[in-house]
């Protein structure tokens, strides 16, 4: 960083660290423990897919490799704003293979140049009385945020604040709340 980029503010980006979202079955057994929510077995990975048949083939050998075990576990959506969403399917006993293939297809994505355009990753969450909850991996920035929709595209922000409270020592979350966005009727919810 210059000495430029000190007077103006500038800052370097956060480098992503992908295995950060191994933390996650850290965290689930900290939110069951703290708030009773217990992972629904679905998670997704969001990006801005790219024209070409170069992106059309990884997307495909992606889809490939996750479906390979036991039948296809993932289906691939693109929401109003163009973006992708690859939802995978695992048992809600399994988080540890569900967070491997989420970290599998970020990784494999940045491993071919299209890191860039990966935008988040979420793995959802249902609380003792039926409430919805993801945590979401911001790509960019490395850190995590809880998402908490009610129905009519409302938040619970009192809930995202205590599920912050409560895995805050198990995962690096977002301290700037303005980037807590809402990821309405993402697969995975």
């Amino acid at each position: 960083m210059g000495f430029l980029d000190v007077i103006l503010g500038r800052s370097k980006p956060v480098k992503p660290d992908l295995d950060r979202l191994f933390a996650l079955s850290t965290a689930a057994v900290t939110l069951e423990a703290a708030a009773g929510f217990t992972p629904t077995g679905l998670g997704s990975v969001c990006f801005r897919a790219a024209e070409g048949g170069a992106f059309a083939q990884l997307e495909k050998d992606i889809r490939e490799l996750l479906d390979a075990d036991a039948g296809p576990k993932v289906e691939a959506s693109t929401d109003s704003y163009g973006y992708t969403w690859l939802l995978a399917r695992h048992d809600p006993n399994e988080l540890a293979g569900l967070v491997t293939d989420l970290h599998a297809v970020n990784a494999t994505l940045e491993a071919n140049g299209f890191g860039p355009s990966l935008l988040c990753s979420l793995v959802g969450f249902r609380g003792p009385q039926g409430q919805r909850l993801a945590l979401v991996y911001l790509y960019k920035r490395g850190t995590f945020y809880p998402f908490a929709p009610q129905p009519g595209e409302k938040r619970d922000n009192a809930l995202e604040l205590q599920i912050r409270a409560a895995v805050g020592a198990d995962l690096p979350v977002e301290a700037d709340l303005s980037r807590w966005f809402p990821v309405w009727g993402a697969p995975g919810l």
